[in-house]
């Protein structure tokens, strides 16, 4: 019997993390199965438990349940407690460990796939949900000149602050942005979802490299087109981003770090 995996949400038929953990296993000769549970509301918990009991080994777990199962782990890694989300679970020896690899993710797919480092950049991240909470710590690691964040809703924005406290961080309002230059914005928000724009002000984009919308497979979002008009050279939604952490988490299974260039084109759609 092979080993068996799933990745769990509410929907969950939108789901690509079976197609990509089964190219992973077949580039990698790993055996094992990989399905797509939907998620019960009242009774996740339970369904958790009831995979892991019946010889499950991990989870990936999707939206709406990554505090639930970030709750719900006996352990958890320094990028979940941050985050305050789990994106994985290991089933070890009665034990459920937490991980968050939705920030490494990222990191991985602006420095190695896109050729952006952050180390001595400044870097701009809109939002203040889970995304960004993840992406706190990989992204301070990697030595940016400054990392901003920036969410109308500033006690939430501030609580970041608050839980790491770190001399290249720094919190502001929308409004505060108008005249500063960025090397690298990321869009984090809810707004492209429902086709709105991030109220940023004036030409805060315009002196960009990167434009990075973590929704994927929307084509030019409202952000990324507000990119393209101020000028911004390069363009980038969140494929890169959702096949990465996948790979971190496989390599968390499995012991092996499976190569994903050729699953992202796979996966990419173009921009327009």
């Amino acid at each position: 019997m092979s080993d068996r995996y799933a990745v769990i949400g509410r929907p969950i038929n939108h789901t690509k993390s079976p197609l990509i953990h089964g190219l992973f296993a077949n580039a990698t000769g790993q055996h094992l199965e990989y399905g797509a549970i939907e998620g019960s509301l009242e009774a996740f918990e339970a369904q958790v438990h009831q995979f892991r009991d019946g010889g499950g080994l991990g989870m990936n777990i999707t939206a709406p349940f990554k505090l639930r199962a970030f709750e719900l782990a006996d352990q958890r890694s320094e990028r979940a407690r941050l985050a305050r989300a789990a994106n994985a679970l290991r089933f070890e020896n009665g034990c459920i460990t937490a991980e968050n690899f939705d920030g490494i993710g990222l990191l991985r797919d602006i420095e190695v796939n896109l050729g952006e480092p952050l180390r001595n950049r400044r870097v701009l991240m809109l939002g203040a949900g889970g995304a960004v909470r993840g992406a706190l710590l990989p992204f301070l690691d990697a030595e940016p000149a400054e990392l901003v964040v920036a969410n109308r809703d500033m006690a939430k924005a501030m609580a970041l602050r608050n839980e790491l406290d770190h001399p290249r961080l720094r919190i502001s309002r929308y409004e505060a942005l108008e005249g500063q230059a960025f090397d690298i914005v990321i869009n984090a928000t809810s707004a492209s979802l429902v086709g709105e724009r991030p109220p940023l002000p004036g030409q805060v984009l315009g002196t960009a490299q990167l434009a990075y919308e973590l929704a994927y497979g929307k084509g030019l979002t409202p952000f990324l087109r507000l990119a393209r008009e101020q000028g911004v050279g390069r363009l980038a939604d969140g494929v890169g981003m959702l096949v990465e952490q996948a790979a971190e988490a496989f390599a968390w299974w499995r012991g092996v770090r499976p190569d994903t260039r050729a699953v992202i084109d796979q996966l990419t759609i173009p921009l327009e």
